[in-house]
Order: C-alpha cells, then structure tokens, then sequence
C-alpha cells in the first residue's frame, strides 16, 4: 500500500459474483479501501452515498448498464474516476463509453498487471483531485479568519510578531525582500490595533519624486510654489488617529527624514508654505528592503530617526524559506485569476507544484502571483501543468531533473553518469540521491568507489504469480 493509495475507495460492480469478489481482493491487497454492488442499481445507490473515488462496473448488467451508470456517475459525482470492464467483442462500447467520460477500460479476461496498472493511474489522478481539494479547505479556513496565507514555521513566527505588536502603539519597522508581502503585514497590524476603525493610510516613498514626496506626506499651502492653486492636506493629516504605511523609507531625502523625526518626537509639523503648527495622533509604520543600518554608517540615514523607527522590527522570511506556504498561495492566486478570467482551473498537476516549491523565487510572491496568472491565462486544461509555467521556470528545473545521454552509451557509464547527476542534484546526499533512484544507499558508495556490483543485492525473483496471470 503505498501513500497515494491511502485513501482511495474504489467502488466495484459488477453482476458477476466470482469477478466482483476476485477484484475485491485484488484491489484490497494492492491497498485500496473496496465497497462492491451486485449490478447497476446497487451501484447507484452506493454511489449516492459518497465517499467513493474510482467506479470500475462492467458494462453488460441488468437493470441499469454500465454506460447508463457512467451518465449518472458524472451527474453525481463528476470527479470520480470510472473505469468500464467489457469482453473482447464489445471494444466499441468501451471506447463510446470513453467518450462518455470514463477514464479508462480494461477487457475480459484481464491480467492482474493490466488491472493494477489501470487502477494505479486512476488513483494517481484521484489523489491529485484530494490534494487540491485540501489545499482549497486550508485555504478557505485562513481566508474565512481574516488571515495572511502562511503556515510555514518562519511565517508562523513572524504572524506570531504582529499579533504582539498590533495592539500596542509602538512604531514599527518592517523589512524584507522585495514582493515578500510588507504592505499586507502592516494591514495586518493595522487592523489588529484599536485605529482600525481609523484611516489606513499609504506612501511609497521610492514611487515620488523628493519635492512631491514632501508635499503628499505633510501637505501644502495655497501658493506654497507654482502650481499650489489650494490648500491640499498630507498624508499625515489624513491618517490622524489611525495609522501610515510609509513604504521604502529607506529613499527619503535627509530634508524630509529630520521633518519626519520631528513628528515622531513631537507628534506636529507644518505643511510647506505654513506657519501654522499641527498635532496629530498617527501610528507609524515603516517598511523597506534596505539594510539601514548599513545607511546609517554610511551617513545616508539619520541615525537617531533609524532609532526612532526600529522599536519594533518585523522581518519578513522570503519565499524560499517558507516553501510550505507555495501550495497555498499558487491555490490562491489561481482561484482568484481564474475566476477574473471565467476559466475552469482546478489545481495543479503533481509535476506542476513540485516545479513550483524547488524554484528559487528571486522575486518572492509578486513572482510566484505573476507566474500564476500567466498559467491560468495559456492553460487549456483543467490542471496547471509544468508546460503553463514560463521557461525561466521550467529552464531551471530541467536543466537539474533531465540528463541527455547519447545513443549507444554503454550502459555501465549511464549508470555512473545518472548517479553523479542526481548527486549534484540533491548537493550530495546520498541518502536523498538513492531514493530518487530507487537503489540502496550503499550501492552509491560502491559505485563510486568503482567497486563492482554484487548480485547478492539484486532482489531475488518472487515465487507468486506471474505478471500474466490472470485475476
């Protein structure tokens, strides 16, 4: 029994006692959880009751046929995989059943290898539906509580962070990488305090220029300079008794880095042209992807105001160290782009997210949304596959995964050369190299000593039935 069994339940009918109880105990061995019904009604009902993964019903039976149950499984349960049984003389209907919708057909009288390898690919394409359908409920579980998508242990840490600091009233400081999600967490912040029934109020500071920067921030007076026809209050103004999300503050002008300490000091400042003094209520938090403490030694940061941001510091992991979090949050950016674009996109293919969670990520979850969209735009499956993610993506993860070989290689330098290749795959863990192989730990070691294999290891032949017998 192996994982991507576990699990599935497969629903057998068929109104042949001995073929219904011999695939019974075929398909229990193989490690399947089996239900059996007597012909086409029974099936139904069975059905109907849910909980069943794969069909596989004969197609000659009383009271209801098996193509007449494949109708009703898609209106049921459109998700179930249905495999038909036919004899040798009724291909045709297999294949119109096909086309029906049923995944696959096997004939009378089958082997046991044509059974389990027919089945095996079903329950693959059913554990794939389980694990999207799984990622949906997680995902719908943090967005029904209001939360930011992570369970990763570094975003749980960092969550941890902002709900103790969102109540109190200290400045924060935010840093990360650029596209690590700053703004979401100081919403976060925001709207875990008592301001957040207040304004919550934004400003790139890297997005404007120094002179309007200084304006937008603390606002004007009319005829302040050219262009100044009225009155404009700033951001500060605007977000009195509540909070201001300043973004890349590590690019403001020295000018305005003193103006801003004052109002941290202080809690007033003038708009430019005024002379009148205005106090206000505003929580401050701050972002940025810059080291400012290497600003500050480079005397292009105040010193004193970096002190005044940096009560509190949240760091924000990047992608790549919270790689538990990209199901989720590829489930949630295709649920909401496919929506945005009326396609019928359900998940991913298995190759698809193990292709996702091995990528670098340089540019952090902007790149991973980005990415996303793209996918579900030139997707024309119901599933991401590896084919729907841009080359600089698939790029990278080939040139680790495939290995061209030369026709007419001898096969003991494919051998060497596979076992190298995986081993710079995997940084040179051997145990991890070996699993990926399906060899033992040891025969790496001798393989690379250059000691010749020993046939004692080979597993020896299995005195059970032949791959032909029949069930």
């Amino acid at each position: 029994m192996t994982s991507d069994d576990a699990g599935i339940r497969v629903l057998v009918v068929d109104d042949d006692q001995a073929v219904r109880e011999a695939l019974g105990r075929t398909l229990e061995k193989l490690g399947f959880d089996v239900v059996v019904a007597a012909d086409g009604q029974d099936g139904l009902e069975r059905l109907r009751e849910g909980g069943v993964h794969i069909l596989l019903a004969d197609l000659k039976m009383p009271k209801l046929s098996g193509q007449e149950l494949l109708k009703a499984a898609k209106a049921i349960a459109p998700d179930v995989e249905v495999i038909v049984i036919t004899g040798h003389g009724t291909v045709e209907d297999a294949v119109e059943a096909m086309k029906g919708g049923a995944y696959d057909f096997i004939t009378k009288p089958f082997k046991r290898v044509q059974l389990e390898k027919t089945i095996k690919k079903a329950a693959e394409k059913q554990a794939l539906v389980l694990q999207n359908r799984a990622l949906q409920r997680r995902l719908d579980a943090l967005q029904e509580a209001g939360k930011i998508i992570g369970s990763s242990p570094a975003m749980l840490r960092t969550l941890d962070l902002v709900n103790q600091v969102a109540p109190s009233t200290a400045t924060v400081l935010i840093q990360g990488e650029s596209g690590t999600g700053k703004e979401l967490i100081a919403n976060a912040i925001h709207h875990g305090s008592a301001r957040r029934d207040r304004p919550f109020i934004k400003v790139n500071c890297a997005a404007l220029p120094e002179t309007l920067l200084e304006s937008e921030v603390f606002g004007y007076e009319r005829g302040a300079f050219t262009g100044a026809v009225a009155r404009k209050e700033g951001r500060f103004e605007l977000a009195d008794g509540g909070t201001l999300f300043m973004d890349e503050i590590g690019d403001l002008s020295p000018a305005t880095q003193a103006k801003l300490l004052r109002v941290l000091q202080e809690g007033e400042f003038e708009r430019l042209g005024g002379t009148r003094t205005l106090k206000v209520d505003v929580r401050l938090v701050a972002a940025t992807n810059a080291d400012l403490t290497a600003l500050v030694r480079e005397k292009r940061f105040r010193e004193d105001l970096f002190y005044r941001l940096n009560v509190i510091t949240i760091q924000i992991p990047p992608l790549r160290e919270r790689r538990e979090d990209i199901p989720l949050l590829a489930q949630h950016f295709l649920r909401r782009f496919a929506a945005k674009n009326a396609k019928a996109i359900s998940g991913f293919t298995e190759e698809a997210l193990d292709l996702l969670q091995t990528y670098a990520w340089p540019g952090n979850v902007r790149e991973l949304e980005n990415v996303i969209e793209r996918a579900v735009v030139l997707s024309r499956s119901s599933m991401i596959s590896p084919a729907d993610f841009p080359e600089t993506l698939v790029g990278s993860e080939q040139a680790a995964r495939h290995l061209v070989i030369s026709i007419g290689t001898p096969l003991e330098d494919v051998e060497d050369r596979l076992i190298e290749e995986t081993l710079r795959y995997t940084k040179g863990d051997k145990t991890i190299a070996a699993k990926l192989l399906g060899i033992a730990t040891r025969t790496i070691y001798r393989r690379l000593k250059g000691e010749p294999e020993s046939t004692q290891e080979s597993e020896p032949a299995s005195p059970s039935k032949s791959p032909s017998q029949s069930v």
